[in-house]
């Protein structure tokens, strides 16, 4: 293994830095690939993780800025302290899985705990942290890239060569579609998705807490104190958890409630109110200061909402500013944390001959005060 990045100057900044961590063959491979539609804004997106760097956007007068949070060196991405995924695909299982453990008939497979007792984001070396080979594609209307990996029989514990391809696709609408695929030669559970932190103001310009969200979600998996879901669904209705109608994120963010303790704020799984495996509407976001809007539609019945509740001022991003408490936020396509462990929930375990196939597009635009 290779303990330096090399060749990486007309990418991002270069320097000698120990990679130890970071299990990989070969990082001489890791590039940055833009992507630009007919209005001139662009999708940056590196093989490392397959992270999104950058998404560029106008406000209602027409300024462009960067809404994804991350930073402007791999290496940034790599020794980000309390490694929080900015932009990255996660997998093989995205969010949690309870004790670091599940069953497939009569065996059990161990995980990494790598989030106090639980597993989380697919280990220590996930999805989010290996080298993708990466191939541009054009079609009509669109630029993209597709990015593929091959996840190996027991990595992170898990069972089964996983081949993984995620496919990104930036159109003329100011629209990025993230396709999701996958297949295996052993039953094994799979919940990709990804994981860009977002502020419609630009990144590092302050909390996130006055953009108005609203999920297309009546009910919601609460959580223990360990962030796994009880299995319980209950309505959001006349709790902090209500946003069928927009609302600003910071409303009811620091009121008294359990769940909202337990997650340090919101950190938690919605269930969409559409048709299981089929395209629909899962959030809309506003920021009445730019008009940024945010829309995003997806196939999966899930979606976590995060609001940053671990920034803390001590990452910088792009543009040489700190990431405040809550200067960003997730909105996770998924299926529900913890699902091997849970019978009721919808199933991630896929097998031989049933693929793992799933979409979200994120359609960016502006609206008017």
């Amino acid at each position: 293994m290779k303990n330096t990045l090399l060749g990486l100057c007309a990418l991002f900044f270069c320097s000698n830095v120990s990679i130890a961590q970071v299990i990989v063959n070969d990082f001489d491979s890791i590039k940055l690939y833009t992507l630009t539609n007919d209005s001139g804004m662009t999708v940056k997106v590196t093989n490392y993780g397959a992270i999104i760097t950058s998404i560029m956007v106008p406000d209602r007068n027409g300024k462009v800025g960067d809404v994804a949070l991350g930073y402007n060196r791999v290496e940034d991405y790599i020794n980000a302290v309390d490694k929080p995924y900015f932009g990255a695909i996660v997998g093989r299982y995205g969010n949690r899985i309870a004790k670091g453990a599940f069953s497939i008939g009569d065996k059990t497979y161990a995980l990494a705990t790598n989030n106090n007792a639980n597993h989380l984001h697919g280990g220590v070396i996930g999805f989010d942290k290996v080298v993708w080979d990466a191939k541009p594609i054009e079609g009509d209307g669109f630029t993209g890239l597709e990015l593929s990996y091959l996840a190996k029989d027991m990595e992170e514990g898990y069972p089964g060569n996983l081949q993984v391809t995620v496919t990104y696709q930036w159109n003329n609408k100011n629209e990025l579609s993230v396709n999701y695929h996958a297949s295996t030669d052993k039953s094994t559970p799979v919940n990709l998705t990804q994981h860009t932190y977002f502020n419609l103001k630009g990144e590092g310009e302050g909390t996130i807490l006055d953009h108005e969200l609203m999920l297309n979600a009546k009910t919601y998996t609460p959580v223990d104190s360990g962030l796994i879901p009880t299995g319980k669904m209950p309505n959001v209705e006349g709790t902090p958890f209500d946003f069928t109608v927009s609302k600003p994120i910071g409303r009811d963010v620091g009121a008294s409630d359990e769940q909202l303790e337990f997650g340090l704020g919101y950190d938690h799984n919605f269930v969409l109110d559409k048709p299981y495996g089929e395209m629909g509407l899962a959030a809309r976001v506003y920021e009445p200061t730019t008009g940024r809007v945010m829309e995003i539609t997806t196939t999966e019945p899930g979606i976590q909402f995060y609001c940053g509740n671990f920034l803390d001022g001590r990452l910088k991003g792009k543009a040489g500013k700190t990431y405040l408490h809550r200067g960003g936020f997730c909105l996770e396509t998924q299926h529900y944390p913890d699902s091997p462990n849970q019978p009721n929930f919808p199933s991630t375990i896929i097998k031989p001959g049933k693929d793992y196939q799933t979409k979200t597009t994120f359609k960016f635009s502006t609206q008017k005060k």
